[in-house]
């Protein structure tokens, strides 16, 4: 037997905003992830735990657990960040928009909110592969983030407009 075509057995797609929100997400565990494997391999010297330092108090914040709790918070203030690109870069094309998101992001980190993190030193005192490493980690976030975000934004369009013709 052959199953009607029906609009009601195909799944409903995901709406933009919930898209963003989990781009945001997958973004930033993933890339919080890779950054706590650079720590780890020692090519930086910035722990994720540094999100947690100014907040709680206690060495468990340097174990495991903080480990975790600080990814977990670098996810959800990735999620802002997607929402952000969102909200003022997504109907810009290629990767140079995503990649300068990143560099931006970065900036702000190491500039602005530096002195929030007292275990971050200030951006002229860390070595060479801490601020390689940075920066890399950053400008492949950004390029995730907004050519994830373009590319839906740009496939949406396009169906829209289809289905207005």
């Amino acid at each position: 037997m052959m199953k009607e075509h029906n609009p009601g057995n195909y799944p409903v797609a995901m709406s933009f905003p919930v898209m963003v929100f989990w781009t945001g997400l997958f973004g930033g565990l993933f890339w919080g992830l890779i950054g706590c494997l650079a720590s780890y391999l020692s090519f930086t010297e910035i722990r994720p735990n540094v999100i947690l330092e100014p907040w709680t108090l206690g060495n468990w914040k340097y174990e495991w657990l903080g480990t975790l709790i600080s990814i977990i918070l670098i996810g959800i203030c990735s999620v802002v960040a997607a929402f952000i690109y969102y909200a003022v870069l997504r109907k810009f094309t290629g990767f140079w928009f995503g990649m300068g998101y990143g560099i931006l992001l970065f900036l702000v980190v190491f500039f602005v909110l530096n002195p929030l993190f007292p275990g971050m030193k200030p951006i002229f005192d860390l070595n060479r592969d801490t601020l390689i490493t940075s920066v890399c980690i950053y400008i492949v976030y950004g390029i995730f983030i907004g050519y994830s975000i373009n590319y839906e934004y740009q496939n949406t369009n396009e169906q829209e407009n289809e289905e207005a013709t």
